[in-house]
């Protein structure tokens, strides 16, 4: 059975970028001659290959350039065959992977101009995270302000490898921007790749990446506790999307237990981490690493400990779950509401004060 989705909140969607020559009517003069005489011809998220089966359904891939960069099906596939309100757009292109910051800067300005211009304009249901340069924080303040003042920006977009934890003093700025404009911080898995995504080294296939970027997201949220980022800054909610949840139970209590323990260390940590967490922090739904039965899925989500937690998300148009079946069965009527849509409208301000 296929639960229904009308009126959801989709909390994580992909439009993709076809390459650099889409952006080049959006990046200054400057740097239009730079990707030039450079000979830069894209930024890709990734080194999957593009057309390995996670990456889009078969229905959903184009003719021609990558799945994701297509309105017309995006319309027809997602935001109409899940019968969705809004969708929130997450850009997933390399720009933190450059090492020039002021580079980065320029195709973060382009890709949310973009976003802007090429998908939010023609499309009254699609929302947008501000992508920013992650390389420069100051940089990226100037970007979310930039762009704060358009409503249909819900978010600022961050990947979950970076070159440092992401709860250090170094990227304060980025959440205290991100609070005073009542932007949530989405930490989406993916990588500037300045570090092996192994605490063991470089992997040497794509199922290993993969699997593992789960880990990188659980090690940037202790970090986020554990310096202090939501005692700085209370306001924050931060978003962990495509991560999977199932997780959360054993982490939770692990953080709690350690911290009774070495609080000492911490004394701004002044209350457990799980709850912490619980107030603070929305998982995406897809992947959903459910487990294989529907009993164990809810039982696994009771012991989360919140019905707060969780958003609906498609991941469109990757694919990461049977047919169209984005919600995984076993889950309650009145849990599965609110992961469609009372939990997305209390994360995302600017959504609630759409909807009223």
């Amino acid at each position: 059975m296929t639960t229904a989705t009308t009126g959801a909140i989709d909390c994580d969607m992909h439009p993709a970028v076809p390459g650099m020559h889409a952006l080049l009517p959006y990046l200054d003069d400057h740097w239009r001659e730079q990707v030039s005489l450079r000979g830069i011809g894209g930024m890709d998220p990734s080194s999957f290959p593009p057309t390995i089966p996670a990456n889009s359904r078969p229905d959903w891939r184009p003719t021609k350039d990558k799945p994701g960069t297509d309105l017309a099906m995006l319309r027809a596939q997602a935001l109409d065959a899940f019968a969705t309100r809004y969708a929130i757009c997450n850009c997933l292109y390399a720009v933190q992977a450059a090492y020039n910051a002021d580079f980065a800067a320029g195709l973060c300005r382009a890709v949310n101009d973009w976003i802007a211009g090429e998908w939010l304009d023609r499309e009254s249901r699609l929302r947008a995270s501000i992508v920013v340069p992650l390389q420069d924080p100051a940089l990226a303040v100037e970007e979310i302000e930039r762009r704060a003042g358009d409503a249909r920006f819900v978010q600022v977009l961050l990947p979950a490898g970076c070159e440092m934890p992401l709860g250090r003093r170094f990227y304060w700025p980025i959440y205290a921007a991100a609070e005073r404009y009542r932007l949530p911080v989405a930490i989406h898995a993916g990588s500037t790749f300045r570090h092996a995504t192994t605490s063991n080294g470089w992997p040497s296939y794509y199922l290993e990446d993969y699997v593992v970027q789960s880990h990188a997201a659980q090690a940037q949220l202790l970090s986020l506790v554990a310096e202090g980022v939501f005692t700085k800054f209370p306001g924050l909610t931060v978003v962990l999307s495509e991560t999977g949840f199932t997780w959360l139970p054993q982490f939770l209590w692990r953080a709690t237990k350690t911290w009774r323990a070495m609080r000492s260390e911490i004394p701004w940590v002044d209350r457990a981490p799980a709850d912490i967490i619980r107030d603070h922090v929305r998982f995406t739904l897809q992947p959903a690493d459910a487990p294989p039965d529907a009993p164990a899925l809810q039982q696994a989500v009771e012991q989360i400990g919140s019905d707060r937690v969780l958003l609906f998300s498609t991941d469109y148009p990757h694919w990461h779950f049977d047919g169209v079946q984005a919600v995984p069965e076993g889950l309650s009527a009145d849990l599965v509401r609110k992961m469609l849509i009372d939990n997305p409208l209390e994360t995302y301000p600017r959504l609630k004060e759409t909807v009223q």
